[in-house]
């Protein structure tokens, strides 16, 4: 059989070409240009643009202003189609310097006036956005990293600014001021994912995030504190389904309808039930990391509802859960329906769990999962085991310890499971 030589996918149109190359580092597809003459300018129309420390590696003073001229051909040539996405990673910005004066905020906005409808910058000496970003009606998705990890580095939206389009935006390690970071958002108009990533708020009693739009929300700011936690913390966003919240606590919490929230992570120094908190008492899956609740949380591991400090979950199906034993025991009878129960103890202190039956163990609980076991928790599985009574499924995972500690704890569970018919045990 003759081979077949004929190049059948140099007969493509050329946005299709140009779509194949744009899933190719940009060094490859500069490469594609010796193929033949109709390949030689293909590159210059790729719809993804990405300048990375690869693209650097080997790049010397030598030939820095042919790497100048090529990027100005790649971006800043007029009557090129409009880009999808642009990124710049950590490396690129290093070549901004006194001695070679790469134009970093130049090629944002050449990408900008190329109606790029995704920016993705990974940068440590940036310095000041160029406002023209915070102007631009084609962006969809901008994701802002600083890779300095916000060590005085400040975010500063102008005051015209205008996302008209906008629908998800990430700011990892920044200062955020909050007058500026509420404009940004409340013009956000369709904004739908937003999430704030080791940031740190300064100079403001209040930081506010009101956006109908917003389904998803991540407020990470366990980062070294910078302006601290002196500020109240406002949230209107009624059709929310995604809230993940890791932070110390601040001076307090204005939270409005979240009938919507389906999925909450909150991982926090301490908690009050008592106050607004409670919106989030409609979730589906809640993941709980909790290091104390308030001193005036009313109490006691022998508690039982009306009296426990956690508001009733009814709609509740998976909770995984973080903290002390005794705040366990008491959640379980807030949970009525729950169907998956996961939790690691911060330390077994031998809390009462021979008191009454929650309802879930009785009626739903199907799936638990034990993280972090020692043998201080053995009274904790039987009762599980006597008392679940339509589990399927245990797994254990033992702690981190040292042969004679873990073969004990094993020799400590093989009972269990040999009287267990009910459900699958799984020791790990």
């Amino acid at each position: 059989m003759a081979m077949c030589n004929e190049d059948r996918i140099s007969s493509f149109p050329d946005h299709i070409l140009c779509h194949i190359l744009s899933f190719l580092p940009i060094k490859e597809a500069v490469r594609t240009s010796i193929i033949s003459t109709k390949w030689r300018c293909l590159f210059s129309s790729i719809s993804t643009i990405e300048f990375d420390h690869c693209l650097l590696s080997g790049l010397t003073d030598r030939n820095v202003d042919s790497f100048k001229n090529f990027v100005d051909r790649l971006l800043k040539f007029p009557d090129q189609v409009s880009l999808d996405c642009f990124r710049l990673t950590d490396g690129i910005s290093s070549w901004n310097d006194e001695d070679h004066d790469f134009d970093v905020s130049g090629c944002i906005c050449a990408a900008l006036c190329r109606g790029v409808k995704e920016i993705d910058l990974q940068l440590d000496n940036l310095g000041d956005a160029p406002p023209v970003l915070f102007t631009c009606h084609s962006l969809v998705k901008l994701t802002f990293t600083n890779t300095l990890e916000g060590k005085g580095s400040k975010l500063e939206v102008p005051p015209d600014v205008c996302l008209g389009n906008l629908k998800t935006l990430w700011l990892e390690h920044w200062v955020l001021f909050g007058d500026s970071i509420n404009r940004l958002i409340s013009n956000c108009h369709v904004l739908e994912d937003l999430a704030f990533t080791d940031c740190s708020v300064a100079n403001t009693s209040e930081l506010t995030i009101q956006s109908p739009s917003l389904k998803q929300l991540i407020l990470d700011f366990f980062s070294e504190d910078v302006g601290g936690f002196n500020y109240v913390l406002v949230i209107n966003a009624p059709n929310l389904v995604y809230f993940r919240y890791y932070s110390k606590i601040v001076n307090g919490y204005t939270l409005s309808n979240m009938d919507s929230l389906e999925n909450a992570d909150i991982r926090i120094d301490a908690f009050d039930f008592e106050g607004d908190e409670t919106r989030i008492c409609n979730v589906r899956s809640l993941t709980f990391f909790l290091s104390t609740l308030y001193k005036n949380s009313r109490f006691s591991c022998a508690q039982i509802p009306p009296t426990s400090p956690f508001p009733m979950f009814d709609n509740l199906i998976e909770f995984n859960f973080y903290g002390r034993e005794t705040w366990l025991v008491e959640f379980l009878y807030c949970a009525p329906n729950l169907k998956t129960l996961k939790f690691s103890f911060s330390g077994v202190a031998g809390a009462r769990w021979n008191i009454n039956v929650p309802s879930c163990l009785s009626f739903r609980l199907k799936k638990i999962e034990i993280s972090d076991y020692v043998i201080d928790m053995i009274e904790i599985v039987r009762y599980l085991l006597d008392n679940s009574m339509v589990l399927e499924e245990l797994i254990i995972r033992m702690k981190a310890i040292n042969a004679t500690p873990g073969i004990k704890a094993c020799n400590q569970l093989l009972p269990l499971l040999k009287s267990s018919k009910k459900c699958q045990i799984v020791i790990l």
